[in-house]
């Protein structure tokens, strides 16, 4: 091994000492986005049209307009996640212990519990959200909001619903992406910061 190289156990170290958002890569969260090593990235969030009752012409305008954004700005991603917290590993689990399970009591609590979690799966997981991310140019003069503001209105002149993400809403969008917990009322910027600020 090279004197510039570290062994699996330095490795784990280092990462033990790492915070989430340096695992994640982020530097810090920003007013609409996230700041990476390599840039600022904002997010946009996307209204969806119901393609359902659209006509065939207004499906072909929607694909051309998606076409044509994609084309037209520079660097840009589509982010699509369920809107809420996934239950698929939940649901596995239990079908799983279904399958071991002998004691008659046990498998009826399971298979209740199985059935309540795919409910909740139903009505809740069920939607999904869009989001449009882009990079910021650094290498312009223009400031940070001057240029979310711009991109908003580009994206809309391409014929979607859309408005600048939030901080929270990155937040949750991130929540959700990591398959954390979602259904709190609040999310910290920091591990503890609630119980610090006395928000408990």
């Amino acid at each position: 091994m090279g004197a510039g190289e570290m062994n699996r156990k330095e490795k784990k170290q280092l990462r033990e000492k790492c915070t989430v958002q340096q695992l994640m890569g982020i530097k810090q969260l920003t007013r609409h986005g996230v700041l990476t090593a390599n840039g600022e990235l904002v997010f946009f969030l996307i209204s969806p049209d119901n393609l359902s009752i659209l006509s065939g012409d207004g499906v072909r305008g929607r694909i051309t307009a998606l076409s044509n954004l994609l084309q037209g700005i520079d660097n840009v991603r589509l982010l699509a996640l369920d809107s809420q917290e996934s239950f698929q590993q939940n649901l596995d689990y239990y079908r799983q212990r279904l399958e071991q399970e002998t004691n008659p009591a046990i498998r009826e609590l399971l298979c209740q519990d199985l059935e309540h979690l795919t409910e909740i799966q139903t009505t809740t997981a069920s939607a999904r959200e869009f989001a449009i991310v882009i990079p910021l140019e650094n290498k312009t003069n223009e400031p940070s909001n001057a240029q979310v503001s711009r991109l908003e209105k580009d994206i809309h002149d391409y014929g979607f619903r859309v408005r600048a993400a939030e901080e929270t809403d990155v937040k949750r969008l991130l929540a959700i992406y990591y398959q954390r917990n979602i259904f709190e009322d609040t999310l910290n910027s920091v591990d503890g910061e609630a119980w610090v600020t006395g928000d408990v």
